[in-house]
Parts: structure tokens; sequence; C-alpha cells
């Protein structure tokens, strides 16, 4: 049964970062005005007791865990022990204490991260068990492939409920540029853009671009989560992506076009590429969620390359 989140407190973990603007600024869009939004200074949520004065503090009644470890491949080949902790930690105290302060829904944000390396073409939810993801997203995917085992025994055992969703790869305005942390996308951008700026004749790309991914921009992610949020009482997993397919040579040469680099992309195989490819089948998003994106890649790719370019010249 649907409900107004409008007359609803809600946290959004993880409100402040590049996802979680996006939800809120959806949130407050639909009439939510009663929006908390923990920071880490003042709430560490792997710490039980940190998320219990949270929860105390704040007295939501809906949970939209969106808080994570996360970053592209070399901060996962880097970090493999902290991503799993860290998410892990994270997702089990927050279900955890919302059975036990009987919240009433508590909504997970689960990532493409967690399928098999070798899924059919196109992902859909019901392969996600059908083998181990990629190596180098393993131990991230598997802690969030863990949260719809966790919320789907509580919603057995405790009647805590729940919704979980999987987006795709993001991009968007206000994404992780840092090179050492960010996905392709924002990489690419950054690394296109400060070529020009130095007059570069090159750019270093990772991998050898044969790769393909799906690739969703924020704010249709975003409108997804919320109509999770308002429609699902259990965690049955549903796929947010764009339903396209591009690779990573086409979507640099894109993204050359439209920042104006007209110099080499120069592939340095000796890194890893990742998942060989991704491609979402979000008909089940469409049926319980009455979702779809909206926002074209190439449209998007540029609000995304604008926002970059206003962000640096105000630094």
């Amino acid at each position: 049964m649907p409900i107004d989140l409008a007359t609803k407190r809600i946290v959004v973990t993880g409100g402040a970062g590049f996802v979680g603007q996006a939800v809120c600024r959806v949130l407050r869009e639909r009439g939510c005005r009663d929006l908390q939004v923990p920071h880490s200074r003042d709430y560490d949520l792997i710490w039980p007791g940190d998320v219990l004065r949270m929860y105390q503090d704040m007295n939501p009644n809906v949970v939209i865990h969106l808080a994570a470890k996360v970053g592209g491949i070399g901060a996962n080949r880097a970090n493999p022990g902290r991503f799993f902790y860290d998410n892990m930690a994270m997702t089990m105290h927050l279900i955890e204490y919302a059975r036990i302060l009987e919240i009433d829904k508590f909504v997970q944000v689960g990532t493409v991260c967690s399928y098999p390396k070798i899924t059919p073409i196109p992902f859909r939810e019901d392969d996600l068990w059908n083998g181990y993801p990629e190596s180098t997203n393993a131990p991230y995917g598997i802690a969030k492939r863990a949260a719809l085992v966790m919320l789907d025994g509580y919603r057995t055992q405790y009647a805590l409920r729940s919704a979980y969703v999987m987006p795709t790869n993001l991009y968007g305005p206000g994404d992780n540029f840092d090179l050492d942390s960010s996905h392709v996308i924002p990489a690419l951008i950054r690394k296109c853009v400060e070529a020009i700026d130095r007059k570069s004749n090159s750019i270093d790309c990772w991998g050898s671009g044969t790769p393909s991914r799906d690739f969703l921009y924020v704010d249709d992610a975003a409108d997804g989560i919320v109509r999770a949020a308002e429609r699902m009482d259990e965690p049955v997993p549903i796929n947010l992506g764009s339903g396209r397919e591009i690779t990573i040579i086409e979507i640099a040469e894109l993204i050359a076009r439209i920042t104006g680099f007209d110099g080499e992309l120069r592939w340095d195989t000796s890194k890893p590429d990742g998942q060989p490819r991704r491609r979402l089948d979000i008909s089940r998003a469409d049926r319980l969620l009455d979702w779809s994106p909206k926002m074209g890649l190439e449209d998007g790719l540029r609000r995304t390359v604008e926002s970059y370019r206003q962000q640096m010249a105000t630094v």
C-alpha cells in the first residue's frame, strides 16, 4: 500500500552526498519537509552506539540508507577490507536498530556491483545469486547483497517493512571528481577538461575500453529510490538503469566531443577492465514502481560537464 512520504519524518543517511542530495530534492518536491541528514562528524554509522543515538535524536518513521564506502575500480582494489567492513557494519546496525525501535520502513540502496561477473545481458534480478561478483568490486557488492538477505529475514521474522533497489552506474552534477576514488564518467570528464586547460594532446584511460556499462542520471535514480520508499513493503530487488549499453571507448569519445577535447585517448591495458558487460533489465521497476528514466545520456553528460566547469571556476 503506497504511503504519503510528506507525512513522515525521514532520515536519509548519506543525504549530503552525490545521490543523497538528489534524493532529498525529490523528497522535497513530493512535499516532504521533515528530512533529517546525519553527518559523519556527528554519527559514525559503523558503530552501533552512534546508530542508536542517531535514531534516538532524529526519531524517524522512514530510513533511506544511502551512506556507503564507495569508489571506482582503483579505490575498490586498494581498500577491499574497508569497503566490505564499513558497508556491512553500517547496514547491520541500521537495520537491527530499525527493528528494535519499530521504524515504519527501511529503504536499502544496493548496487549493480552485486551481480555475478558473468551475467546474461540484460541483467535480471533473478540472476543476482547465480555467481560471484567481479573480483575488484566483490567486497562492496557482497556487502550490499547481504543487506538484501538481512532485510528479507527481518521481514519474515519481525515484519519490518522494507524496499531494496539496485542502481546501475550513476553520474551527474555533484559527482565525485577525485581521480583516486571517482567512477569512470567523472574521471574522464576531469581528464578531458584538464587536458584542454594544459593544452595536452592526450589523456590516459584505464583498461582496454571494450567493456560496456549502463549509465543512469542521478536524478532518475533518485526518483526510483523515492518511488520504492513510497510503494514497496517487501525487499524485492529492483533494478534502476537506463536500459542502454555503451562501451567505455564510446563513452570516452562522447565525453571528449562534449568537452571539446580533440586529442588522443590512450588506453592502458595494464589496468583492469572490471565486469565485461552491464545492461539492466528495468521491466520490474516499470511494473512495480511505474518508473522509467527520463534523461538522455548526451544531455545528462552535457549537464555534468557544465556543472564541473562551473565548480572549477569557483575554486
